[in-house]
Order: C-alpha cells, then structure tokens, then sequence
C-alpha cells in the first residue's frame, strides 16, 4: 500500500493535491485520522462538512481514535454512556473537518485536542477559494516564512502525533507550502524527523546547500542510513551467505551438508527396484564460503528526481554488499551520464552525495558502461533500478540486455526499491525486458535479499505478483 501525504483533498485542503486512488476525502485527516495515514491502513470515510453531524458520521470510529487516544466506545452504549459516545464521534469529526462554521459539529476544543487543532490548521487550513466556493473561511492559518516558526511547528506535531505520521506532515509541508528552501538552515533540519523522504529532498538541493548546511545535512543523511543498515544488513549477509554456499558444490560432504536432490539425481541409475532403495555411489553437498571472490554485482541506478527513495535504498544494500569478501560490488549511477561511484561504496553518505538527483534518463548509455566491466559473466549480476522512461535509443537498450543474458549474465530489472508501493514506470519496456526473460518488477528493501540469493543461484527471481 502507498501512503501519502499529499495525496488527500478536502475542507482543510489548502491546494488540491491528491494522489492515485484518493479524492473527496478532508486532508486534514492525513493527520488527524493518524492511523489512517501511517502503516495501521485504516480507511478513512470522507464526507462534505456541511453533511458530517454527529448523527450521520458512521465511520468515524475507525478514523479519530486513534489519532486522538480516544477510546472508542463499546456498541450498544445507552445514558451516560451513549452520550459520550455521540460526543467523542463529534470530537473527531471536529478535528478532521478543521471547525470552520460549515462543519455542523458544533463542538468546541480546549487543552491537548485544541493544540492539535491548531499544527493541523497551521498547515492545512490555508485560504483557497476555489476549494472553499467564495466561502469566507473564518480559521486559517500558516506556518510562515521563518525557519523558527516552522522548527516550532515540527517540535509540535512530534508532540501529538506518531513518528509516521510526523513524517506524512513534513512531506506536506514541503510539498504543499514551499518549505524546501528552509531545509537549508542548520536549526530547521536539527528540528526535522529524518526519513528517506527528507533525504531525497536534501538531496535535491544539494547545490543550493551552503557550507554551514551541509555537514548538518550529512548527520541527517547518516541516521538515516545508519538506521537502515541496522534493519537490512544482518538479513542481507546471511540471505547471500547461504545463497553463496549453496552455489558451490563438493564431492564429499559432511553429513548435516549434503544436497540431499542432487545426490538423488546423480545416482537415479544406482536404484534397485528389488529393494526399493538406492545407493548413493556419489555424495553431492554445499560448499562453504570462502574468501576468494565467487560472484560479482553491479548496481545500476537511475538517480532520476523520481527514483530519490531507491537510491537511497540502493547505496545502503551497496554498502553491505561490498562488506562481503566473496561478492565484488560496483556502484553505478546516472541520468544521460554515466558516474562509477564503486570508490565510495564503503560509506553510502559518501555515495548519496555524490549523485545528482534530477535531468535526462539514458538507460542505454548505462547499460553499456556496465557491459564494459563485466569480466566474468557466468557470475556476473547486473541489477538495473530504474523507472524505465529511456531517453536513449530504446533498440539499443534491448540489444545490451539481450547480449548480457545470452553470455549467461543475471539480469535483474527493478522498476523501484523502496516502501513506496506501485511506481510508475514505462510498461512498454518493462513488457519488452519481460519478452527477454528479465522480467521488471517493483522490490521493497525487505525482499531484495531474496531476489539476489535467487540471482546469485540462477533460480527464477521471486517476482511479486502484482494481479
């Protein structure tokens, strides 16, 4: 599932983004429905405001509760009880529909919920006649121009909300007010939740960042990275430990090592029907690793605007990889040129700031580069991470893969490794590396270290199904 803040509209909208598959639904739910928003996958019920009483908002209690703590009262509550369930209803719907005289409410706020109301309007109760139909909206507010203001806003929805959502509100703020250039402050990004998000973002602007930015910038980048690395690395080595074993093979095993199919298969002749059993004449095991190198990867990756997220990914998986003594790893990177940061692999901040996110797409010209330093292609896996949108010669492309594939290279196409859900892409040349057996599918960071143990053994890739 994809989760974004920027795709919701509604009564709190200041501007009208929206995102695949969403419409009609307050934006200010993005936040205060936190759930919704954030990994819980709730389904937010949107209604317009002058229609959303406390009678007829069946639904709210899968949205307000939890991101207001409230608890939800049991079905069938009568008196007392059944009063505090229609208030705690009105609550919610007060705080996703941001109080202006239309939401028919008619409940006030005071203490933490009016707090919260206010981070929500500071960044989704901006003026904006077209959305409110002339309607003179009597609350709306602004994070302003200043980093101080804005770094108080942050230090405030911290507060209220959860991590996950704290992160969903500053991908909005920036997208939908035009903070980007505050991140160019030191106190701004000492006060930001670092995620991949703000990372693509700092990478974005990394010509434009001064000096005095930049080395705050990088601690941002390496918590980040750091983080990852303690979530995907342990995995990641023992997922291709194994895959490197197993691609190995001895003639005399130890017991608890045996390749128990193939030993099977190798002595088929040996089998006596007589006494339905076979002899094994010759053992087939796995081998263990060792420190020469057994196979070499090569990360192809496009640092189009868009594929921001997967690089980040990308530099993370490079960086543990190359960790491996038994696995040679390149790091390639580019837009229509080409830049071989496999230097810097050891430290994926080195590599992240080394890129520049943005400009031209030529795949062809990468994949060339690639088919150059490949030396041993019977162990060679190339991986392409790219949303597939060729600005070179499309033929050409084809005609590399086609090539690498038929000297016995693994060819793995991922059209995005990231959290992000379904990317978009070209489907024509994703269908057109398909007809080539190197089949283009999206790969979240948790299943990459399956995908390339299946590269690394030749065994058909564990491709999503996506029906």
């Amino acid at each position: 599932m994809t989760t974004t803040g920027a795709g919701t509209t509604g009564e709190r909208s200041g501007e009208g983004t929206t995102g695949e598959g969403t419409g009609g639904v307050p934006a200010a739910g993005a936040a205060a429905t936190s759930a919704a928003e954030s990994a819980m996958r709730v389904t937010r019920v949107g209604a317009p405001a002058a229609e959303a009483t406390g009678a007829e908002a069946t639904g709210a209690e899968e949205t307000g509760a939890e991101a207001t703590g409230a608890e939800v009262p049991a079905a069938g509550a009568s008196g007392a009880e059944g009063g505090d369930a229609g208030q705690e209803r009105l609550r919610r719907w007060r705080l996703v529909l941001g109080g202006d005289t239309a939401d028919g409410t008619g409940h006030a706020l005071s203490g933490r919920d009016a707090a919260m109301d206010g981070a929500l309007t500071a960044l989704y109760g901006q003026d904006n006649p077209a959305r409110t139909g002339g309607r003179d909206r009597s609350r709306s507010a602004g994070l302003g121009a200043s980093a101080p203001s804005v770094a108080r806003w942050l230090g405030d929805i911290r507060t209220y909300f959860p991590s996950s959502v704290v992160q969903v509100m500053q991908r909005d703020a920036i997208e939908r007010l035009g903070l980007s250039a505050l991140l160019l402050e030191p106190e701004m990004l000492e006060a930001v939740e670092a995620d991949v998000h703000l990372v693509g973002t700092l990478l974005s602007l990394g010509q434009a960042m001064p000096e005095t930015t930049r080395e705050t910038a990088r601690a941002v980048v390496r918590k980040v990275v750091e983080d990852l690395e303690k979530r995907l690395a342990a995995r990641t080595r023992a997922a291709l430990t194994g895959a490197l074993d197993r691609g190995t093979r001895v003639t005399r095993p130890r017991h608890r090592d045996i390749d128990w199919n193939r030993t099977i298969a190798a002595n088929l002749r040996h089998y006596l029907p007589e006494h339905g059993t076979l002899v094994p004449e010759r053992l087939v095991g796995y081998g263990r690793a060792s420190r020469s190198v057994k196979k070499e990867v090569i990360l192809c990756i496009d640092q189009s605007g868009s594929m921001a997220p997967s690089l980040v990914y990308a530099s993370v998986f490079g960086a543990v990889l190359a960790s491996m003594r038994s696995i040679s790893t390149r790091l390639v990177v580019f837009d229509t040129t080409v830049a071989d940061l496999t230097d810097r692999i050891e430290d994926p901040v080195d590599v992240l700031f080394g890129t520049r996110l943005g400009g031209g797409t030529d795949i062809n010209r990468a994949l060339a580069y690639c088919q150059e330093q490949i030396t041993r292609p019977a162990e060679t896996v190339v991986v392409l991470i790219s949303d597939l949108y060729e600005g070179g010669i499309r033929d050409e492309m084809l005609k590399r893969v086609a090539a690498m594939k038929a000297s016995g290279v693994q060819f793995v196409a991922l059209l995005a490794l990231s959290d992000e859900g379904a990317p978009a892409y070209d489907r024509d040349h994703a269908a057109a590396l398909a007809a080539l057996g190197a089949p283009a599918f999206a790969c979240t960071p948790d299943l990459f270290p399956e995908v390339m143990a299946a590269a690394i053994e030749k065994r058909p890739l564990p491709v999503p199904d996506t029906a």
